[in-house]
């Protein structure tokens, strides 16, 4: 699959602002600093269609994005776990995520990315059980590769896999902004979730 456009349809905070259900959907999430607003940019071929930032937590909307010309869409979830949030914004996110992902039948996937140098927090495997009780496919992503050697870069996966209780087998893809490593094998995973 190639991306050859993107472009910010919306940017929501309630149910009622949502664009008109029309092709499918892959929504990207994971914690604050996970590098997710990085990886849509360079997924997209667009500098600056996701905001990137120094600080975690600036990402506190829902944003969606029509690419190639509304064949899909990619919605970028407000990330989770910083700690500098107070609890009533955080309580505030967690509630805007869950009736996107609760209510929304366009929804076809979930990249779930998770920083490759730490093991998944409670988060991380609460969202994965989440996605897995209401049937909805978990793509796990994990981000930063090039900030670890691949020498160990197995073992890494393996801790994300059994942090998350993913079967041996499961597929997680390994992706650097940075580098620009890992996009065709992520490119192609969204497509089988989009036919």
């Amino acid at each position: 699959m190639i991306i050859k456009r993107a472009d910010i349809l919306a940017t929501v905070v309630r149910r009622d602002q949502y664009p008109s259900a029309g092709p499918p959907e892959i929504a990207f999430a994971g914690r604050s600093n996970v590098g997710k607003s990085s990886l849509l940019n360079l997924i997209t071929n667009r500098k600056s269609l996701a905001r990137v930032s120094g600080s975690p937590g600036k990402t506190q909307t829902i944003n969606f994005y029509s690419v190639n010309g509304d064949e899909f869409r990619i919605v970028d979830l407000p990330g989770y776990g910083y700690a500098r949030v107070s609890r009533s914004v955080s309580e505030k996110w967690g509630a805007m995520v869950e009736s996107y992902l609760g209510g929304r039948d366009t929804l076809r996937a979930v990249c779930v990315l998770v920083d490759i140098r730490h093991e998944p927090t409670g988060q991380d495997g609460q969202l994965v059980e989440y996605l897995a009780h209401y049937g909805i496919p978990a793509l796990i992503v994990a981000t930063k590769a090039d900030k670890i050697g691949t020498n160990i870069r197995s073992r890494h996966l393996a801790a994300i896999r059994s942090a998350l209780g993913l079967p041996d087998g499961e597929r997680v893809v390994c992706v650097s902004s940075l580098k620009r490593t890992g996009v065709e094998e992520l490119l192609g995973a969204m497509e089988g979730y989009l036919q």
